[in-house]
């Protein structure tokens, strides 16, 4: 009796996801719950579960095939030697004997079956009529020789055109040629579901958007000497070490409870004031930029956001976020002084109408009571959207950030 493997329930809003990588192939045996493929969704890469033991028996929906919820992945098949049969099929099939004719015709007729029964994956279908080409052009890949978007990719880099009967594709849309020298030295490798989510989002908001940044300066002076004070007492108390983030995160959330356009979003022609705050902290993985959200941040002391921040943290390196993570942020935080970014202007996190930016904190001179000295300086940079957030808010925002880090005993006293 076999199993199925099916798309499990992938989060609000997510309907669809992009078969990633097989970790096991036809014939492999597989224990309960062990990982046996990973699926890219828009927002983050789950690992699908074995739902019993045995042998990997069947793979229907191939590496870069789109697929729903509930949709056939594979099947288990019980015991070790389930696949022996399938296995063995190749093998028997030269001892029958046919005319000389009948391969090509079998093959014919095959390839015939295999166009008429599997329309394109839904991705595939897009792109084959943005490109204005037939699924007939292209040899599938899929199940039963469905055509897959990553045939259709290859196809269109291999300068594959649309019938002559078609009009004739736009080629201001394509990429140049490369000369034969470089071509042999470029790669050409297929953008996650992820990659690609992240790019649309990011031109979506400044599209959509009238996004505008202002800058400011804080002195980090205070809170880097209230951090090396107590340090050691604080990771010895709660078993995180007390970073920089749980400062700016709580200066955060008492900005927002004074400016709430910063934490609000429009929706049509009304505008959604959240009562709450949903902090989103970006985090760079080797698979694209993820945004996991500290809920509650403004009910939390500095110990309880470092924690979150700590366990979202490697929970994004290691793959392993939930939806639930990733979903409903109303302001989001964005670290480039991590990575050595002196400054930058953020890119709003679509539909949040702010985004803080911190950089690199360096040492420059400053002056203060008419004496000039050096202080540990860190630039700030609020991005916002200026249709809901009008320019006095935003800067409000920003000197009620830098206030409540240059003087943190206001954020104890919540002040």
């Amino acid at each position: 009796m076999a199993t199925e493997i099916r798309v499990p329930t992938l989060g609000e809003s997510v309907s669809e996801a992009t078969v990633g990588t097989w970790f096991k192939k036809v014939g492999d045996a597989i224990k309960a719950d062990e990982p046996i493929l990973e699926l890219e969704t828009d927002k983050v890469t789950i690992e699908v579960p074995a739902p019993a033991s045995g042998t990997l028996s069947e793979i229907v929906a191939a590496a870069g095939e789109t697929v729903g919820l509930g949709a056939l992945l594979g099947q288990i098949a019980e015991g070790a030697a389930a696949a022996a049969p399938a296995a063995a099929a190749p093998a028997a099939a030269p001892v029958q004997p046919a005319p000389a004719a009948a391969p090509v015709a079998a093959a014919a007729a095959s390839s015939s079956a295999s166009v008429s029964t599997m329309p394109p994956a839904p991705a595939a279908s897009k792109m084959l009529a943005e490109n204005s080409l037939s699924a007939d052009q292209i040899d599938g890949s899929g199940k039963r020789g469905q055509v897959l978007k990553g045939d259709v990719i290859a196809a269109v880099a291999r300068g594959i055109s649309a019938p002559a009967a078609a009009p004739a594709a736009a080629p201001a849309a394509a990429r140049g040629p490369s000369t034969v020298e470089d071509a042999s030295r470029e790669e050409r490798v297929k953008m996650t579901r992820l990659r690609q989510t992240i790019a649309k989002r990011l031109k979506d908001a400044q599209n959509t958007a009238a996004m505008l940044t202002t800058y400011n300066e804080v002195d980090m002076k205070a809170v880097m000497d209230l951090r090396n004070k107590y340090k050691d007492i604080f990771e010895k108390k709660h078993g995180v070490k007390l970073g920089f983030m749980g400062f700016f995160t709580k200066a955060v959330t008492h900005a927002l409870k004074e400016l709430p356009a910063v934490n609000a979003e429009i929706d049509g022609t009304d505008l959604i004031y959240k009562n709450y705050c949903h902090v989103g902290v970006a985090v760079g993985t080797d698979k694209g930029l993820v945004v996991p959200i500290v809920r509650d941040a403004d009910q939390m002391s500095i110990a309880e956001i470092e924690k979150e921040i700590g366990r979202l943290g490697k929970a994004a390196r290691d793959g392993q976020l939930s939806m639930a993570d990733m979903q409903g942020g109303t302001f989001t935080i964005s670290n480039g002084g991590v990575y050595g970014s002196l400054m930058s202007s953020p890119i709003l996190n679509a539909p949040q109408s702010g985004i803080l930016g911190m950089h690199k904190i360096q040492e420059r001179p400053v002056a203060i009571g008419g004496q000039v000295v050096i202080r540990p300086m860190m630039y700030l940079a609020l991005s916002y959207d200026h249709r809901i957030v009008d320019g006095k808010e935003a800067v409000t925002f920003l000197v009620r950030v830098k206030e409540s880090l240059e003087d943190p005993e206001r954020l104890v006293l919540d002040l």
